[in-house]
């Protein structure tokens, strides 16, 4: 009969071990998921702002400005343009 209580504690002791390792273990990756939500949050604004740059770089009237004003480029005479239409 004592071995049979012993062995119960035992058991008992160990299941409590178990459940308090497990509930450590929870706690940290749900600190992590925090933790790496936080981030991609913070991933997607810096996307957004990144998007919003590049269009603006890469506005027409910006390129057209730079290719006048530094490369003193120039729209050609009219008679020089060729307008070419792809037939459907």
């Amino acid at each position: 009969m004592v071995r049979i209580d012993a062995l119960l504690v035992t058991l008992v002791v160990l299941s409590a071990l178990g459940v308090v390792a497990s509930q450590h273990q929870s706690r940290k990756l749900h600190t992590a998921l925090e933790r790496e939500t936080s981030r991609m949050q913070q991933l997607e604004v810096e996307w957004g702002q990144l998007q919003l740059e590049q269009s603006t770089w890469a506005a027409h009237v910006r390129i057209e400005k730079i290719a006048r004003q530094r490369l003193q480029m120039q729209m050609p005479p009219v008679e020089q343009i060729l307008v070419i239409e792809g037939g459907t």
